[in-house]
């Protein structure tokens, strides 16, 4: 059976895509724009509007000046959150002949008075711009022993969870397109449609009905008309207390509404989201479920319809027969002096289980110092030169140009990116298992390498970010550093964030980073000590020595510092020295904090996954991606490129153009 989702891959593929007909039919269909701006004079349509999340996401539509229908079974509960609601409308609409807010007591299984229900808040308003379905309850009861019709227990549970829902999406379709303006829909569904919940299966049963129910509503996005689904875990709400506080704890304690309300406004405002279920826990913040892994299971492969690409998936490259590339020949901290370019053989036929990647751009990392050194490497001295020479450069992005014989998931032709030594390199031979299939071999897919993938996993892993906490990161503006900032940011944290200099503090701000500290211009010290005095709750930290003290005396009771660089000492006069952090044990002691490190390379398992991930909130403009602007052109400008790194200077990621000609052929990510 064809999913919508194999329908829309079919228009996108084969047909002029959807998005295109979107845009067209916009300007000749006024229904047909879904832009939504939360502003004064809207209405909204809230079931289960008396208590719970439905009774916050009133509030907070009165808080913005929206007309809001209250409809609730509880005429107590309901009455008083409309009182409320006009209370909060009050400031801004001073002279209104109708009611700001009303209530209506409905059951939500009852067709006729759900109707009629809409029906009052098309007359009253004259439209309806948002509806949230939010009425829902819970029994645990053991279904299997009821022995009754289950009209009292189990079944009433589905039809108010899921038949409800049914209906009263169908009703607000209805009536948005009856009013002929566009809507969004939000249907409250629960982290537990997602997974299965063994403490209650039909209340598992009834929101996993609601998640797919709503999933397969994408098509109305054509009408103006956007329904997506929230997911929350646990929210201190009556419908929780039936939940056993173990189980909750175990899962991250509650949740709070703030973050669930934040959750729908992102579902109502962003334009781009029909048909999406957004996932949120304490443990991971906001998140869009399935992930692009799990979504690439069951959709149809691009590959079985024509691509409509601006990229040349088919071109032709007549392979030279010797290829440039630079490699350590001694060792030292001293890039430019450690390296040079040399000419190799290029190594054909390939080898099997092998591709050969021609390369467009590679990243620049601080620890390419340590890696000239012979720091990564471990032994003596003498052990690490016994290697010499190696290849140079640990992450780059390019175009598959042949394949070995037994490779047959992978095309020529097709972007990838490598995380492996040589990326310093015009073409680079690579087993298939360490290629990472992109979109399009640009720049910015270079940043999300080991600079994305490390704050992506190391504040998932390391640092186990939750949401509602204060984490701080270091050396901000760099390379990983402006992804730390955005990914806690996304988690629903307030986030700190150093830097050195107005033009980096200025990036920092635009990214959404609370509160900036200029190094240059403030004492991070002071700044720490008396703006956070309950101390730091996650701490990112790349520079080490005076910056890692600090670090250390801000982090709060239980917090956790995690050590990704120390960027400071790398280039030292006498090397990486380890640093002598006297009574750092009694400190961790006494406030129950952790200090841990990360090294990316012991986690690779997890990078297609989180690469996927960035991706993903790039294209969707959940993150910015910041290259630093100065140009770095071919092989010979790569040690240029290292001590710019280490000068400070940089704005985001640095990257270095392999091959300038090739890369102009093709367009941004």
């Amino acid at each position: 059976m064809l999913t919508w989702d194999m329908i829309y891959m079919y228009n996108q593929q084969n047909m002029e895509p959807l998005t295109e007909t979107l845009n067209r039919e916009r300007i000749t269909n006024p229904l047909r724009s879904c832009e939504m701006e939360l502003k004064p004079g809207l209405s909204a349509f809230v079931t289960g509007g008396g208590s719970g999340i439905g009774k916050a996401l009133c509030l907070a539509l009165g808080k913005k000046g929206i007309f809001v229908t209250v409809v609730d079974l509880s005429e107590e509960k309901g009455k008083e959150v409309a009182s409320l609601v006009e209370k909060e409308n009050a400031k801004f609409h001073s002279k209104l002949e109708f009611p700001s807010s009303i209530f209506i007591k409905c059951d939500v299984t009852n067709t006729r008075d759900i109707a009629a229900a809409f029906d009052k808040h098309l007359v009253t308003y004259g439209g309806l711009d948002i509806c949230i379905n939010s009425a829902g309850i819970a029994d645990p009861t053991s279904f299997y022993k009821d022995e009754t019709d289950g009209s009292s227990s189990w079944r009433r549970t589905i039809n108010i969870n899921l038949i409800g829902v049914i209906d009263c999406t169908r009703l607000a379709i209805r009536t948005m397109q009856a009013a002929q303006k566009p809507g969004v829909i939000i249907n409250i569904g629960s982290a537990s449609g997602l997974y299965p919940m063994y403490g209650d299966p039909i209340y598992s049963g009834s929101k996993g009905g609601v998640v797919l129910f709503t999933r397969s509503l994408v098509p109305y996005k054509r009408q103006g008309i956007r329904v997506n689904v929230l997911c929350p875990e646990f929210v201190e709400t009556e419908l929780a207390s039936e939940v056993d506080r173990r189980f909750i704890d175990l899962m991250g304690g509650f949740m709070p509404m703030e973050l669930v309300v934040n959750g729908a406004f992102e579902l109502i405002k962003d334009e781009s989201k029909a048909g999406s279920c957004l996932w949120i826990t304490n443990r991971r913040g906001m998140e869009y479920w399935p992930t692009p892994i799990e979504e690439a299971k069951y959709l149809v492969k691009p590959s079985q319809f024509k691509r409509r690409s601006s990229y040349p998936r088919q071109f032709s490259l007549q392979l030279p027969q010797t290829y440039e590339k630079i490699v350590v020949h001694t060792l030292s901290r001293n890039f430019r002096t450690a390296t040079n370019i040399v000419r190799a053989p290029l190594g054909l036929p390939i080898k099997s289980h092998h591709i050969l990647l021609k390369i467009i751009y590679a990243g620049v990392n601080a620890s390419d110092v340590n890696f000239s050194s012979g720091r990564y490497f471990g032994g003596s001295e003498k052990e690490v030169a016994s290697r010499l020479p190696f290849d140079a450069g640990f992450e780059a992005v390019g175009i598959i140009v042949a394949l070995g014989d037994s490779v047959n998931d992978l095309k020529i032709g097709t972007p990838a990116a490598v995380m492996t030594f040589g990326g310093y390199s015009e073409f680079l031979m690579v087993h298939s298992k360490h290629v990472l299939p992109v979109e399009r071999p640009d720049p910015e897919v270079v940043a999300m390498l080991t600079s994305g993938l490390t704050a992506s996993i190391a504040l998932a892993k390391a640092a186990q970010m939750e949401s509602g906490k204060i984490v701080l990161v270091t050396a901000a503006a760099g390379g990983t550093g402006q992804f730390a900032v955005q990914l806690a940011k996304l988690a629903g944290n307030t986030v700190v964030a150093t830097c050195g200099g107005k033009e980096k503090a200025a990036l920092l701000k635009e990214l959404g980073v609370d509160r900036v500290i200029d190094y240059k211009a403030e004492d991070v010290k002071t700044v720490l000590k008396e703006e956070f005095p309950k101390g730091i709750d996650i701490i990112y930290e790349s520079v080490g020595g005076k910056m890692f003290n600090q670090c250390l005396n801000a982090l709060a009771i239980y917090g956790r510092l995690v050590v990704i660089g120390m960027i400071s000492q790398y280039q030292g006069a006498d090397g990486w020295v380890p640093s002598n952090y006297t009574g750092l044990c009694e400190k961790i002691l006494a406030k129950s904090q952790t200090v841990v490190g990360f090294f990316l390379i012991q986690y690779a398992r997890l990078f297609q996954e989180h690469l996927d991930r960035l991706v993903h909130l790039f294209s969707s403009g959940k993150l910015k991606v910041t290259v630093d602007p100065k140009k770095f052109l071919g092989l010979k400008s790569v040690a240029d490129a290292v001590e710019y790194l280490h000068s400070g200077r940089s704005v985001g990621k640095v990257v270095v153009c392999i091959d300038p000609t090739f890369s102009q052929q093709v367009a941004k990510l």
